[in-house]
């Protein structure tokens, strides 16, 4: 009775006549006794009463599963519910029901299921999507009815449907004509990789039948021809009014225009209320215009060049296809706020901050259950979408607690090229969109030149989305008229695909000329439209000559009360962050107290019992405890905390404990969250830099009221992110006025652990600091963290803040911190001497550094008995600290020798980039040494040796030339101290 070895499609040779008479005699007799499956479609053809729904059966098409496991009701989807309220589908008559022999019309039923069935998996490779026809689409094989078994009279022999297409009887014919309206059309769906039972359904409710054509009302056909043809003439305008000038026209997609539309208007009423988009640069014009509303004269403005004063508008600006705005929208009364996000041209960079900005709108809503009032909208290339791997990190938050947003509306303008590329040469799979089957996102490949096609397609996604909160993908195919740039020849590289665009017609013609057919419009309500839209823009064009921009306002909604600093001074000055006992010792019992019915971690327990003894004492206070504290009392004063990276709960090196996880059932417990007020968040992220930091780029754009982190599990796997560090961290404020917070922390020092974990990389940043553009610090006790933190949420502007953390300093016994050093009226230090330095007027020698290495020489100082070399610790690097380092030399009137000790090699680190700036501050203090000198690693290609001796020996030398000592001994001193492991020295 098993189909072993026979072709599937061929199933009715495979099925027994006797079996199906023997089981069937046995239902008669005994209904019961035959499995839910088979009694349903005996039921069926008997005429009862419908029995379980087929139409979602999830048959294999191999050819390995028998009859039985085929029928299985497990492998089966139940019967679609009536409505509320609503009257059960009434039985089809007895005398309507064809004569049937049950056991061939049980074998039809079989094979017509998996027929419909294959329509649903593989209908879309046979849709016309391709408006040029370049692809070739033949009709598979396994969507004939004759690879399932039916041909000749068999194509008109009624079968048994048991309500599938909404129908319970209907002949092979007629069951083909409807599935390929439904799936072959100018839409094709892919959805059955999708799990859920109730998206799959939700899905076909709205595909499958035939009354399912897509068809608009006569009003919405002109809107949605009057918008292709505004996208279409904006685009044309612009080409004739600049000529030669890039613009990425959208010229070939212009569908998209009203379909984003349509993402307003149904999004709005199915309670979207906030709509963020992010896209490449290609259509970014006709997007800024014809959906966000931007008017046209400020794009005309932009295009001849700006203001004649650019500081008239402030920073440096950028080009128009990079460039963002917001605006409010009202459709049928409900109204909708949007905004673009501006971006580099790095392709899908702008993926993540998108996502980040939108969940920090729902965190500040209240709406992360629902997800239903703010939406993200991502705009991609079909090169890009299947190309960077940053495509795959986003899809890849869409369902992790921290980052979900609830669904995102991804839209591929698939132009069938990629730059030069043709697609056979960019990608591995049929479609751009098949990364997205990975998060089982529903993908829509649907015709360009059929723009009701795709604004189906896109009322259909946002009622998936907000529904199921899931990400859903369109993937328009259309075409690029011109090259990659307005500027470019594609005949070198695809002439036979630029020969069929060239004679082909655009969207509004031919869709036009559909409507025209239709008698919805005639050709002289086109022309109509056409003049009146190009009499505006020539008025436009006119008023932007003239137009005078306001200086940008970068501070409303959200960042209200927040400002740009007024001057390069306000940047650097300092406030005092230190808090009151009371809240100190608060603090204390939250971090401290276990609460009842938690079993900890033996090791935690003794971690705990160390916190205890600091409060109580007042003294010896670690790393882990100052951040806490920072944590604690910026909570305690409303304000959030979010803590973001790959290992943030238990920190990298078991240092922070955020989350007490119970042994006994694994249920956790944040002590920072009991504190009122405030939200915290840490979260361990997935294994992802560059994603991850965007998220945290976007949600910091969104919420200036929220201390927000990220943490990479070592210092130089940021260079995983060094696109968005170089395009938004260190540049986003200058190129589109948008402020950001965020807090970078990187540990980073040198312990022997080889060139993978030992530098962040501190020269990168230094090398992009200019402008007061971001903030560049390397702490060195837990205090001075602490107040730097909190330092960052309470002055009255954002700068980015990249904070170099230790890792042997986390215990180490001289990097601590008292009570009193968080307290009272103090405030983040930019510069610190060691607490064992001699007298200022017995000072010859001094050494500046920064980080871990000044321990390192105070310790080797010590040990040698000098009582005439002070250690200076430059706290903060950038704005470098030239005011108090100037006041600290003048007091040093002996000083005969400078010195910057670094343990990163000389072409890395701090060195070229301080330099400057310790000659400048030795000249303003008055001093006799005119330049310091450098100690540290000679240059070097790898950031740190990997061999352990090889690293003792290089550290014992820069310590020795640092501090003018015998280098031999210092290398020997060096050696006999065991090397500290990261996070673990003298714990």
């Amino acid at each position: 009775m098993g189909f072993e070895g026979q072709d599937f499609g061929d199933i009715a040779s495979g099925v027994s006549p006797a079996f199906i008479e023997s089981l069937y005699a046995r239902y008669k007799t005994s209904p019961d006794s035959v499995e839910p499956a088979w009694r349903g479609l005996f039921e069926g053809l008997d005429s009862a009463p419908q029995g379980p729904s087929w139409e979602q059966a999830s048959w294999p098409l191999t050819s390995t599963d028998d009859l039985t496991a085929a029928l299985d009701p497990t492998q089966m989807e139940p019967a679609p519910k009536p409505a509320k309220g609503g009257a059960k589908p009434a039985p089809v008559p007895a005398e309507a029901a064809p004569q049937v022999d049950v056991t061939r019309a049980a074998a039809d039923a079989i094979r017509m299921q998996l027929l419909i069935r294959t329509y649903r998996v593989r209908g879309h490779l046979a849709a016309s999507i391709d408006p040029l026809g370049l692809m070739k689409r033949d009709l598979p094989a396994d969507l004939t009815p004759e690879y399932h078994g039916f041909s000749g009279a068999d194509l008109d022999r009624p079968v048994y449907l048991g309500g599938t297409l909404g129908l319970q009887w209907a002949s092979v014919q007629e069951v083909v004509a409807i599935l390929r309206a439904n799936y072959c059309g100018n839409v094709g769906l892919e959805y059955m990789h999708i799990a859920d039972v109730e998206e799959r359904r939700f899905l076909q409710d709205r595909m499958e039948g035939k009354d399912k054509a897509i068809d608009f009302s006569p009003l919405g056909k002109k809107a949605i021809l009057n918008k292709v043809i505004e996208a279409e003439q904006w685009e044309k305008f612009c080409g004739k009014k600049f000529v030669g000038t890039k613009r990425f026209g959208l010229d070939g997609g212009e569908s998209m225009i009203p379909a984003l539309e349509s993402v307003i208007k149904y999004g709005g009423a199915l309670g979207v209320r906030e709509i963020v988009f992010g896209m490449a640069h290609r259509g970014r014009l006709n997007v800024l215009t014809n959906v966000m509303a931007k008017p046209y004269r400020i794009i005309f403005h932009e295009f001849g060049g700006g203001s004649d004063n650019p500081d008239d508008v402030a920073g440096s600006g950028d080009v128009k296809y990079h460039l963002g705005t917001s605006t409010d929208r009202e459709f049928d009364g409900i109204n909708v706020h949007m905004s673009l996000v501006a971006n580099p041209s790095h392709l899908e960079a702008e993926d993540p901050v998108v996502l980040g900005k939108v969940r920090a709108i729902q965190t500040i809503a209240g709406d992360l259950t629902e997800h239903a009032a703010s939406l993200p909208v991502l705009i991609h290339g079909d090169a890009a979408f299947a190309g960077q791997g940053i495509v795959w990190e986003c899809l890849g938050f869409s369902g992790i607690r921290g980052y979900n947003t609830g669904g995102c509306l991804h839209f591929i303008i698939n132009n069938q090229i990629g730059f030069t590329t043709s697609p056979q040469f960019a990608r591995s799979s049929p479609y751009p969109s098949d990364v997205a089957k990975g998060v089982q996102a529903p993908i829509f490949h649907v015709n360009g030149d059929d723009p009701e096609a795709v604004t189906f397609a896109c009322k259909m996604a946002i009622e998936f989305r907000q529904r199921f909160h899931r990400d859903v993908v369109i993937d328009m195919w259309c075409y690029r008229r011109f090259g990659h740039n307005e500027g470019d020849e594609p005949g070198f590289t695809q002439p036979l695909m630029y020969q069929r665009i060239r004679q082909h017609p655009p969207v509004s013609e031919v869709y036009g000329a559909r409507l025209i057919e239709q008698k919805v419009v005639d050709q002289a309500w086109i022309d109509d439209n056409v003049t009146q839209f190009t009499t505006l823009l020539e008025g436009e064009f006119e008023a932007g000559a003239s137009y005078k921009p306001n200086r940008a306002d970068w501070f409303a909604g959200r960042w209200s009360g927040l400002h740009a600093p007024a001057d390069a001074e306000t940047a650097r000055r300092s406030v005092e962050t230190g808090i009151d006992k009371k809240l100190f010792d608060s603090l204390g019992r939250t971090l401290t107290t276990i609460p009842e019915g938690l079993t900890i971690h033996k090791t935690l327990g003794r971690v705990l019992d160390a916190k205890r003894e600091m409060f109580k004492s007042g003294a010896n206070f670690d790393w882990a405890t100052g951040e806490a504290l920072a944590f604690g009392s910026l909570l305690s004063e409303g304000y959030g905390v979010r803590l973001s990276g790959q290992d943030s709960g238990r920190g990298t090196f078991s240092q922070r404990h955020a989350v007490w996880i119970d042994q006994t059932d694994e249920h956790k417990y944040r002590p920072l969250s009991t504190i009122e007020h405030g939200n915290f968040e840490v979260l361990d992220s997935p294994l992802s830099e560059y994603g991850v930091l965007g998220f945290e780029y976007g949600y910091a754009l969104a919420d200036p009221k929220t201390l927000v982190l990220w943490e990479a599990q070592f210092g130089d796997f940021m260079n995983g992110a060094q696109i968005m560090i170089d395009q938004f961290i260190a540049s986003g404020e200058a190129k589109w006025l948008r402020a950001n917070g965020l807090v970078m922390m990187l540990p980073h020092g040198y312990e022997g652990q080889g060139p993978e974990h030992s530098s962040a990389r501190p020269e990168r940043f230094l090398q992009l600091c200019a402008q007061d553009n971001m903030q560049v610090a390397n702490c060195t006790t837990p205090a001075n963290f602490f107040h730097l933190l909190r330092r960052q949420m309470h002055r009255s502007f954002r700068k980015p803040l990249i904070i170099f953390t230790p890792k042997s300093l986390l215990r180490h016994k001289l990097a601590v911190s008292s009570a009193k050093d968080f307290q009272g009226d103090s405030h983040f230090m930019r510069i610190l001497s060691d607490p064992s330095a001699p007298a200022d007027k017995d000072v010859k020698r001094l050494v500046l550094c920064t980080g871990k290495v000044a321990y390192d020489l105070i310790e080797a100082r010590d040990a040698h008995g000098d009582k005439n070399t002070a250690i200076v610790r430059i706290e903060q690097l950038y704005p470098f600290p030239g005011e108090p380092l100037t006041a600290r030399l003048e007091k040093l009137t002996n000083l005969e020798t400078v010195v910057w000790a670094q343990e990163e090699p000389k072409n890395n680190g701090y060195w070229s980039f301080v330099e400057p700036f310790i000659e400048e501050s030795l000249t303003a203090a008055g001093s006799k040494v005119a330049r310091a000198k450098y100690a540290g690693r000679a240059a070097a290609a790898s950031p740190a040796t990997g061999l352990m001796k090889r690293h003792q020996a290089e550290q014992g030398a820069l310590i020795a030339d640092a501090l003018g000592h015998s280098v031999r001994e210092e290398i020997r001193r060096t050696r006999d101290t065991k090397a500290p492991k990261p996070g673990r020295a003298n714990a």
